[in-house]
Order: structure tokens, then C-alpha cells, then sequence
């Protein structure tokens, strides 16, 4: 790199300069914000880094233009230009083609450079797809995640920031992610990386995940590994089903009702954190032959997380019905249920 402001980022940075990538980089220039084409060109700089690395050698093991292309390109799907009905990565790969087309490259690169467009948020999927989609996806990742940063040569990110700053690229992406997909929510399906950023900025459930499918699916499939229990569907069924629990006996129903790291407090100065310790204290509470009567106090609720309090009277673990007010702390898991994370009858 030479750090001369007479010369042009081609230049400085020693970037493929042909007709055809000098057309790309002023497309993206012209139809881009500035972050975005910094992050196109240093997202280059960086996969070009991980090929000599890997000891590659452009023109013989990768075809260093078509890299510089897949790059400087590769987001174009989330500027007004390339913005469409489909994946921004989709989007942008199908104006890359058209861009190359017009050009008269041929198919066979044209494929290519979809396919490292396309597929650039697609780990362990890009890396199977010929070199030059896994080092687009490479020198991406490190730009935008920090992936493998500390391979680069010592000084470069350094250098390449000075020329082309960052601009609070993590942050100024997501919201463009995220303003196409608020206003074309089909522009971001479940599992996806946009679907991801939708749904935590909506509220709770009006965005499925995995288990919201599943739910939705149709064919009424169940856990499997356990025994089947009743989910606690709301945060109040969860005393509801404490109750049964401990009256049946069921060691492992109550422990279904924490997370595997909740804390539980079983009696005063005692704090049992984990599966194990939960498990070994509702042993206890079952062996003593203890009841518990929970009548609901209150309860605040904001979307997945509840705060619950309770009126508890347990007996039979002593001669004198223990009293107290309970402070529990729920979230709502991954299959939809809710279980504990704190739960402590006597934190007031």
C-alpha cells in the first residue's frame, strides 16, 4: 500500500486496474453510500490478504479481477438500485450479473460472481464453492465480524482504515439491512441473517423462529428425548405446574421448569445455581414430603421475559408451614414454554 494522496485508491492500494473493474468500483461509487464502499473495497484488500496467506497466487491459483468484482459489488443489493423483492445478497447478486452481462463477461465468471455475491452471508456454504467465493466470503467475514483479523499483515488494517474509514460499517449496514426488510418483510424469511435482525426489532412472536415454525407446521410434532410433560404455555402455568409436580413426586418435571443455569433458593442463605443442584433440591423437597400452595400475586410481562411474585405456603417441610412472598424471574425458551432463570421465595 502507498499512502500518497496524489494517487488513486487504485493506486495506493495496488487494486486490479482494468477497464471493466475501474467501471465497477465507479458503479458502486455513484449508487453507494460511503461505508458501503469502503467496506466493498477493504473487504478486497482482505481476501486478497487471505489468498497470499494461503500461499495463492492471483492470475494462477484465483482470478484476482473476478475477486475484486465479487467484492466491490457484493452489496449493491442493499443500495436503492439494486433494492428488489428478494434476499439483499439475492438482490445484489442478480444486479451484479446484470452489470457484468452488460459488459460482456462471460457466463462462467458471470456465475461466480453470483455465487460470492449471493452466497457472502452463507457460512461453511461459500468456502465449498471455488476460491474465489470463499475468499470474497473471507476478506468480507474480516471486515464486517473481524473473522480472522489477526492473520492480516501486521499494520494493514491500520493503513486501509486510514484510506477508507470504517464509518461504523457493523452498525450503518444493519440499519440498511434492516429498513428494507421493515418495509418488505419478504425481503427477510425466517433463519436468515435479515430475518434475524426483523425479528429482534419487532414484537416478540410477530417474526417466527425455528420452534414458531415447527408450531406452525402442521404435523403436530413433539419434543422427543424426555418425558412427555405439559409446556408451560404462559408465565403463570408454571407455578400451576410446580404444584402438580411436587405432588406427583416428579423430580424431573420440576427441573424441566428452570433453565440450565437458573438459580434457585429452597430456603433462606440457601442458593442452589444449575441443573444438578436444582435436581438434588427438589429431591429433598420430595423425599420431605413437601406441598406447595402458590397463589398468583403479580406479574409484569415484556416479551419473552416475565417477573412473577407469588403467595406461597409450603408444608411438610418442617413442623410450621413455611410463608412467603416469592420472586421469580422467567423467559420464555426456544420450544415456546417458559421456565425459571431466578426463583427465590424469599428475596423480599
Amino acid at each position: 500500500m502507498t499512502a500518497d494522496a496524489r494517487l488513486s485508491v487504485f493506486e495506493q492500494l495496488d487494486l486490479p486496474d482494468t477497464g471493466l473493474t475501474r467501471d465497477a468500483y465507479a458503479y458502486v461509487d455513484r449508487i453507494s453510500p460511503a461505508f458501503l464502499l469502503h467496506h466493498s473495497v477493504r473487504s478486497y484488500v482482505f481476501a486478497r490478504a487471505h489468498a497470499q496467506n494461503q500461499g495463492l497466487r492471483a492470475g494462477g491459483d484465483y482470478d484476482d479481477e473476478l475477486l475484486f468484482l465479487s467484492c466491490v459489488l457484493h452489496d449493491i443489493g442493499l443500495t436503492e438500485e439494486g433494492n428488489g423483492d428478494q434476499r439483499f445478497e439475492v438482490d445484489g447478486a442478480d444486479a451484479a450479473a446484470a452489470f457484468l452481462r452488460e459488459r460482456g463477461v462471460e457466463e462462467r465468471r458471470i456465475a461466480i460472481a453470483w455465487d460470492a455475491v449471493a452466497l457472502h452471508t452463507s457460512d461453511g456454504i461459500a468456502a465449498r464453492k471455488g476460491t474465489e467465493v470463499a475468499l470474497a466470503q473471507a476478506g468480507i467475514a474480516t471486515d464486517i465480524l473481524g473473522v480472522r483479523r489477526e492473520s492480516l499483515p501486521s499494520g494493514l488494517a491500520d493503513d486501509v482504515h486510514v484510506l477508507l474509514p470504517r464509518l461504523d460499517l457493523g452498525y450503518a449496514l444493519s440499519d440498511a439491512v434492516l429498513a428494507q426488510a421493515m418495509a418488505k418483510p419478504s425481503k427477510a424469511p425466517p433463519l436468515t441473517f435479515p430475518g434475524d435482525l426483523l425479528r429482534r426489532h419487532l414484537p416478540h412472536g410477530a417474526h417466527p423462529g425455528w420452534y414458531d415454525l415447527l408450531a406452525a407446521a402442521g404435523w403436530g410434532d413433539k419434543p422427543v428425548g424426555a418425558v412427555a410433560r405439559r409446556r408451560a404455555e404462559t408465565p403463570q402455568e408454571v407455578g400451576t405446574l410446580f404444584m402438580e409436580y411436587l405432588e406427583a413426586g416428579d423430580v424431573e418435571g420440576l427441573v424441566s421448569l428452570y433453565e440450565p443455569n437458573a438459580h434457585f433458593v429452597p430456603a433462606p442463605g440457601t442458593h442452589s445455581t444449575g441443573t444438578d443442584a436444582i435436581r438434588a433440591a427438589m429431591q429433598q423437597m420430595v423425599d420431605s414430603g413437601s406441598r406447595l400452595k402458590l397463589e398468583l400475586r403479580d406479574i409484569r410481562q415484556v416479551d419473552d421475559v416475565a417477573l412473577v411474585s407469588n403467595n406461597a405456603t409450603l408444608t411438610g417441610a418442617g413442623p410450621e408451614p413455611v410463608i412467603s412472598t416469592t420472586t421469580e424471574i422467567l423467559r420464555r425458551q426456544p420450544d415456546g414454554g417458559w421456565a425459571h432463570v431466578v426463583d427465590d421465595p424469599f428475596f423480599s
